[in-house]
């Protein structure tokens, strides 16, 4: 009843959920400006553009439903179910929890296959329940009457278990096989990546919210950003959503227009009421949405929430779209050389094994930092030739399908197509190679007077005189790791030196481990160190016995001392 009470209480944004609780299915939102229409051939392994990418991925997850099953086998009997009202065209499975949910997605050929199911599909008369309607189901079982269905023995599924996270135990087990350090790098690039279910499942999540705005907003867009679509991102990355309610250019030729209610107060008062609305939309209606969290006061007043159903911890703000455009020069880096990514990877595994980098924001160097520090030695490499162009050489080439600027006025043009680039890249160096000459880069990088720059590929003076200072790329004025204290780059500093002195002295030994050398150095270190303290501590021991030993003979001794002088006495 609490909850129905909860939706009396916000009946004043009854229309921003009107399509959210009708029994007609939302209508999928237009792409806006940015985004350009995807192709049927972009599913194919040629070089795709950041945007139609995202238009492909969001053109799937309005093909899609999830649905909570009872078991891995259960796609058999779903999948004859969903082939009675639409055209099945993929099925995946995975499963979370402790007591290991059971969850399917199932893709269809169009989107109209998808209002189909929805449209079929019910809510349990419970008046504790919020009939919510949503891409999110679950398969009951089937009434006595109708019996149970045939299943489907041609269905197949596309991948079973495919959230699983390999383990630690794994992960170094396989790595150890490798021959060359280069392939451990490869290796751990392959089995840590965010894969093609992951992704499609974060692109889900985002509907789920874009699908809930869509009454009052037809033109609601709920764009991923960051490590989930930029190619950095691993199996278990967050998720971070940008809102816009809609940014369509102004119909000239158009008479009428709408009436809209003019914004109270300043514009991040006005977003953080906005904001506030859309997590109390997530807490009380959006199954699965947990953990909401709103943190209002911040430069970019964000909502955090768990969404249960796909175990994806997400950030959502409705600020410009300049996350999305660095996501896009990040994607576009890292599909100019193959080895981009894999090095980035490595490099972010061996900063979370030395404590170089942390979960929680804070002092330390975030992996977006650490990121376009690898960046920007490939743009200039330490002895060899550049890997990677500057982003003035992308700016230089962009044209006018490529102009993006901000509502604040922030630049996002660049090359998108890099197909359109020819560069010729003579560096052949391998990853071996690349990561050793990283460290060596930044071991002997003057951090006190220099500032790291990928748009010219040059170090600068430093504007400021915060310890760390990396450009913005796309906001020049700022330093992206402003965070970072002093303390934290000195133990920056020893850790590349170490990690550069300890590739270079594995070279020639037998039992080199490779890559798993700097990935245990901190735990080694941490041994040795153990093993000081307890042997400090067992002389300490020796010497507190021994001290205690001399306070016992000293008692006794004068206890004997006492006696004889009594004896002395009582004889006289």
């Amino acid at each position: 009843m609490f909850l129905w009470k909860a939706r009396r209480n916000y009946f004043k944004i009854g229309n921003v959920i009107q399509g959210f609780f009708s029994e007609k299915p939302y209508n999928c939102c237009e792409m806006k400006t940015y985004c350009q229409e995807a192709s049927a051939d972009d599913e194919t392994n040629a070089f795709i553009p950041f945007m139609k990418m995202i238009e492909m991925r969001r053109s799937q997850a309005s093909r899609s439903v999830l649905v909570q099953v009872q078991s891995a086998q259960s796609y058999k009997e779903l999948s004859t179910y969903c082939e009675s009202i639409g055209k099945v065209k993929n099925i995946f499975h995975y499963s979370e929890g402790p007591e290991a949910m059971h969850f399917i997605l199932v893709e269809f050929s169009s989107e109209d296959d998808v209002k189909r199911v929805l449209e079929t599909s019910t809510h349990i008369q419970d008046n504790q329940n919020v009939p919510a309607t949503s891409q999110f189901l679950w398969f009951r079982a089937a009434p006595k009457k109708l019996g149970k269905l045939k299943q489907n023995k041609q269905a197949k599924l596309s991948i079973e278990n495919g959230t699983k996270v390999i383990s630690e135990s794994e992960l170094r087990g396989t790595l150890k096989h490798c021959k060359t350090i280069s392939d451990q790098i490869n290796q751990l690039y392959n089995l840590t990546r965010l894969n093609d279910l992951g992704q499609r499942l974060r692109f889900l999540t985002a509907k789920q919210v874009e699908g809930a705005m869509s009454g009052i907003f037809p033109k609601v867009c709920a764009f991923p950003f960051g490590s989930s679509v930029n190619g950095f991102g691993k199996m278990d990355c967050d998720l971070d959503i940008v809102l816009r309610l809609g940014s369509e250019k102004e119909k000239d030729a158009s008479r009428l227009v709408y009436h809209c209610k003019a914004a109270s107060g300043s514009e991040r008062s006005t977003n953080q009421r906005n904001m506030e609305t859309v997590g109390d939309l997530l807490n009380l209606f959006l199954p699965g949405c947990s953990q909401v969290r709103r943190i209002l006061q911040a430069k970019v007043p964000i909502i955090k929430y768990h969404q249960q159903l796909t175990n994806i911890e997400c950030d959502l703000s409705m600020s410009n779209m300049s996350g999305v455009y660095m996501s896009d020069f990040l994607f576009i880096m890292g599909e100019i050389d193959p080895r981009v990514r894999p090095l980035v990877f490595a490099i972010r595994k061996w900063a979370k094994e030395v404590y170089l980098t942390n979960t929680t924001p804070g002092k330390w160097i975030s992996n977006f930092s650490l990121t376009l520090l690898v960046l920007a030695f490939l743009q200039k490499p330490l002895r060899s030739s550049p890997v990677l162009p500057t982003l003035n050489h992308l700016t230089k080439l962009a044209g006018p399908e490529d102009q993006y600027i901000t509502e604040e006025g922030i630049n996002g043009t660049f090359l998108r197509n890099i197909q359109n680039l020819n560069l010729k890249n003579q560096n052949t160096d391998s990853l071996e190679s690349l990561l050793l000459e990283f460290f060596e880069h930044y071991a002997q990088f003057d951090f006190s007077r220099k500032a790291i720059c990928l748009n010219e590929a040059v170090s600068i003076t430093k504007p400021e005189h915060s310890p760390l200072y990396i450009v913005n790329p796309l906001e020049r004025g700022l330093n992206v790791s402003k965070n970072v204290s002093v303390e934290e780059l000195d133990r920056f500093k020893i850790e590349v030196r170490n990690a550069a002195w300890l590739l270079e002295s594995q070279k020639n030994k037998l039992d080199d481990k490779g890559l798993l050398t700097i990935f245990e150095m901190k735990q080694n270190m941490q041994e040795k160190l153990n093993f000081v303290f307890s042997q400090k501590n067992n002389r300490l021991m020796e010497v507190k016995n021994a001290v205690q030993n001399i306070k016992k003979e000293t008692k006794e001794n004068i206890k004997s001392i006492e006696n004889q002088h009594r004896r002395r006495k009582s004889g006289r």
